[in-house]
């Protein structure tokens, strides 16, 4: 089954695939030379990713090390470009290393062309990922 085109059902769909754990269809969904940006990351932390290898790099270990049971309060807000949504979700699990829950509020800006992400600007609480076994970038903080 196809992957959805709108940019609003891509990023319902990318979401079901996180909760699977399914991360190798989630890095499908990227177009050869997407770019993930991270403006709030910390130091050490990546605030560039740029292409479809690098994504799956960074994304490979995440459900290692965070475990997300669902994204309630989902809000996704069409633009004046109709190939971009703004979302706005928390993301809820707990962390596998220490049982600790998890708990992130995300706004996102997400950019889809021919069906696939181009563009994923990704504004998150840095202080989040300071948790004990938060860190599935092996960051060199």
């Amino acid at each position: 089954m196809p992957a959805p085109t709108s940019p609003a059902d891509l990023f319902r769909h990318s979401l079901r695939l996180l909760l699977d754990k399914d991360i190798p269809a989630w890095v499908a969904l990227w177009a050869e030379d997407g770019v993930m940006e991270f403006p709030f990351a910390p130091d050490g932390w990546p605030r560039l990713l740029e292409g479809k290898e690098a994504v799956a790099a960074y994304m490979r270990h995440y459900p290692d090390h965070i475990d997300l049971h669902d994204f309630p309060e989902l809000r996704i807000h069409q633009t004046t470009d109709p190939q971009t949504v703004v979302v706005e979700m928390r993301g809820v699990g707990r962390l596998v290393e220490s049982d600790a829950p998890f708990d992130m509020t995300y706004i996102a800006v997400v950019t889809v062309r021919d069906g696939h992400f181009t563009s994923y600007r990704d504004y998150w609480n840095p202080l989040a990922v300071q948790e004990p076994g938060a860190d599935f970038t092996g960051s060199s903080r």
